[in-house]
């Protein structure tokens, strides 16, 4: 059984999206996660670790912007 070249590309674009939003949001809820966890073991290190969090969540969410503008170029 042979796919037709719209339906691979539709497989694509799912494959595609469903990879790239699965894996950020995983990376973003751990490192959220792994944030108030130590803000909770340590409350006077919150304005210390905001930035870092804030920037590992922007970059892990870069790249589920990068799938869905493949996603749209596919």
């Amino acid at each position: 059984m042979a796919l037709d070249p719209e339906v691979a590309k539709i497989f694509a674009k799912a494959f595609a999206i469903a990879v790239g939003g699965f894996a950020p949001a995983l990376a973003v809820g751990n490192i959220g996660a792994h944030a108030m966890e130590s803000i909770g073991r340590n409350p006077e290190s919150a304005s210390t670790l905001f930035v870092p969090m804030l920037l590992g969540m922007a970059f892990a969410e870069a790249i589920a912007i990068y799938a869905l503008v493949i996603t749209f170029i596919l």
